[in-house]
C-alpha cells in the first residue's frame, strides 16, 4: 500500500497535469475557431476551381496535356500526406498514418510502385522504419500556419518530379475537418485531375461555351494553379482538424485527471483514517496493559 506521502505527491502531480492540459485545450479551442473558418471559406473556391477544370476539360477531348491525364504507363503512385507536427491530439496521426499504411500494402500487391512525400513530422517519423525508403521528402514544421507560398512551393517540386518521369499517379491523403470531435481521412487525386463527371453533363445541357485562347492553352496555365489549390486547401482542412482533434483529446485528458484525483483523494482519506485507527488502538492497548 503507498504512503501518505506517495499519494500527496501522486495527488499533486495529477494536479500539474490537469493545469497543463486545460491551458492546451483552451489554446486549441481558441485557434480553431479561426481555423475552421478559414477551413470552411475555402471550400467554395477549391470546389468552383474543380467545375472549371471539369469544364474546361471537356472542351479539350483528346489533349495531350500529362497534369490533366497523368502517365498511365508510368506504375509508380505519388502519396502526399498531410501529418501534425506535434504530437498530443488524440487519434488525429495515427489514423493518417494507419491508412498510408494500408494504401502502400494495397497498392505493392497490385505491383504498383510507391513514392512518399510527408508533410508533416509525426507520421514521418511514424513510419520511417517500414517505408523509410519510399520517402522522397520531408518537410517540417509546415502544419500549424498553412499559407498559399509554401502550397505553391510543394506544387513545383510535385511537378517537377512529375516531368522527371518519378511518377505517374499523384493523390493526397489528408484529414477533412467535419466538426470538432469528427475528422474524416480523405483521400484525392491530383494527377491526374478529378474530373466531375455530373458537372460536365450539365453543362453540356444548358450552354455551350467558347473558349478563348485555345482549352488546352488556358489548362496549361490553370492545371498547375489547381495543384497548388488543392494542396493548399487540404492543408488548412488538416490544420483545423488537428487543433479539433487536440482540443477533444485535452478535454477528455482534463475530465480523466479530475477523475483520477477524485480517486487518489479518496484513497488518501482511507489511509490517513486506517493510520489514525492504528495509532488509536495501539495507544489504547498501551494503556490497558498498565
Amino acid at each position: 500500500m503507498p504512503s501518505l506521502k506517495d499519494l500527496k505527491n501522486r495527488i499533486g502531480s495529477v494536479k500539474s497535469t490537469q493545469k497543463i492540459t486545460s491551458a492546451m485545450k483552451m489554446v486549441a479551442a481558441a485557434k480553431l475557431r479561426k481555423a475552421q473558418e478559414q477551413a470552411l471559406a475555402s471550400r467554395p473556391y477549391t470546389s468552383l476551381m474543380d467545375n472549371i477544370v471539369s469544364k474546361i476539360a471537356s472542351k479539350a477531348s483528346g489533349s495531350s496535356i500529362d497534369l490533366l491525364a497523368g502517365k498511365p504507363e508510368n506504375k509508380t503512385h505519388l502519396l502526399v500526406v498531410f501529418s501534425a507536427d506535434r504530437g498530443l491530439c488524440g487519434g488525429f496521426n495515427g489514423s493518417i498514418t494507419r491508412t498510408v499504411r494500408s494504401e502502400v500494402k494495397k497498392l505493392k500487391d497490385e505491383g504498383i510502385e510507391v513514392k512518399l512525400l510527408m508533410v508533416g513530422k509525426k507520421s514521418a517519423d511514424a513510419l520511417n522504419r517500414d517505408f523509410g525508403e519510399l520517402f522522397v521528402e520531408k518537410i517540417d514544421g509546415k502544419s500549424a500556419k498553412p499559407n498559399y507560398s509554401d502550397a505553391e512551393v510543394l506544387a513545383k517540386k510535385i511537378i517537377d518530379l512529375f516531368e522527371d518521369r518519378q511518377f505517374g499517379v499523384c493523390k493526397v491523403i489528408y484529414n477533412k475537418f467535419v466538426s470538432a470531435i469528427t475528422q474524416e481521412v480523405t483521400f484525392k487525386s491530383l494527377i491526374p485531375v478529378e474530373v466531375k463527371q455530373n458537372e460536365i453533363e450539365q453543362d453540356n445541357s444548358s450552354s455551350i461555351y467558347d473558349f478563348e485562347p485555345g482549352e488546352e492553352e488556358i489548362l496549361n496555365d490553370l492545371l498547375p494553379r489547381n495543384l497548388a489549390t488543392q494542396l493548399f486547401s487540404s492543408q488548412i482542412e488538416s490544420t483545423a482538424s488537428e487543433l479539433a482533434a487536440r482540443m477533444t483529446a485535452m478535454d477528455n485528458a482534463t475530465r480523466n485527471a479530475g477523475d483520477m484525483i477524485d480517486n487518489l483523494t479518496l484513497q488518501y482519506n482511507r489511509t490517513r483514517q486506517a493510520v489514525i485507527t492504528k495509532e488509536l488502538i495501539e495507544i489504547i492497548s498501551g494503556a490497558e496493559a498498565l
